[in-house]
């Protein structure tokens, strides 16, 4: 297995700040999940959510963190490398933001700087999966230059398997 550089864990861009999760981050992360329409986690599941990011961080070097505006200081949502359906070798970028804070390019920035902190890291190549249906998640990607890889169909639906090499 090849060794890789831990992941930065602070990351800014112009308008948004990515860093490591704090406690006091539970509820606005309940309240974001509570967004997808599955009812809302209580906020100890998602305190026990944050533990186990922050212990699966220290044993990756990688990091899902949540994002907040530069200017306002808000919780907006999460971006970050997961191992989630691939590997630690090559991870998957993953991202969501509050209804509110779509369609601003706040994706995008996000994902940009994370993008950049994988090349830091000396990862080859990223994955990402999105639902079929997930139009503006899938441009984000596009805009990032992310091509599709294939398509699985799964419990939820059409999930669109997309790869990018990393310089």
């Amino acid at each position: 297995m090849t060794t890789y550089e831990t992941m930065p864990f602070h990351l800014e861009t112009e308008r948004l700040i990515l860093r490591p999760w704090a406690e006091s981050d539970a509820a606005e992360f309940c309240a974001l999940l509570s967004e997808r329409g599955d009812g809302t986690p209580t906020v100890e599941h998602i305190r026990t959510a944050i533990a186990e990011l922050l212990t699966a961080t220290a044993t990756t070097g990688i990091a899902l963190l949540p994002v907040q505006r530069r200017t306002e200081g808000d919780f907006i949502g999460y971006c970050g490398l997961i191992i989630g359906r691939s590997t630690v070798e090559e991870p998957e970028i993953a991202y969501e933001l509050f209804q509110h804070a779509q369609g601003q390019g706040y994706a995008t920035e996000a994902a940009a700087a994370v993008l950049g902190a994988a090349v830091a890291t000396g990862r080859k190549r990223l994955w990402s999966t999105v639902g079929a249906w997930n139009t503006p998640s899938l441009r984000v990607l596009e805009k990032l230059g992310f091509e599709r890889d294939r398509v699985s169909t799964e419990e939820n639906g059409e999930v669109v398997w997309l790869t990018r090499s990393l310089p």
